[in-house]
């Protein structure tokens, strides 16, 4: 019985230590020219209907708002199945194993990760919602550029 609890606490401090490095913004050096907004949304290969309205609603938000952006290069929007091989060092370099929504912002070359999985989920079925207030999480960043 104490070796059970044992367990169970070291399991769950592991899921929490492990699911906070996620939510951490890591900053990367790459081109100094480079000032853009990378929209990426990682999936598996087997997708729930939330999954699959995460990516709708997202291709929504970005063709109704920020078309623009998209056509100026500003934004880009990457749809990624991390099952595949070829997409392996991307999942990896998000650290998206499954399904995730980030914000890649890159300002003067430098990366900084948003991860917005969490409001993907809540908010994902809600096409209404999710389009207004995922605007305005891209709007702010933009403002950064």
């Amino acid at each position: 019985m104490k070796t059970n609890k044992i367990l169970a606490f070291l399991t769950i401090g592991f899921l929490l230590i492990a699911c906070n490095e996620q939510t951490k913004s890591k900053n990367k050096t790459i081109e100094q020219s480079i000032s853009k907004i990378e929209v990426l949304d990682f999936h598996s290969t087997h997708r729930c209907i939330t999954c699959k309205a995460i990516e709708a609603n997202t291709k929504y938000t970005l063709d109704t708002y920020f078309s623009k952006e998209i056509k100026a290069s500003k934004i880009t929007f990457q749809v990624i199945d991390v099952d595949k091989k070829e997409n392996q060092t991307m999942a990896e370099k998000f650290e998206a194993s499954g399904t995730a929504l980030i914000l890649n912002v890159i300002k003067n070359g430098k990366e900084k990760k948003i991860d917005l999985t969490n409001f993907a989920f809540m908010k994902g079925n809600d096409k209404d919602v999710f389009a207004k207030q995922l605007k305005e999480k891209i709007d702010k960043e933009l403002k950064t550029l």
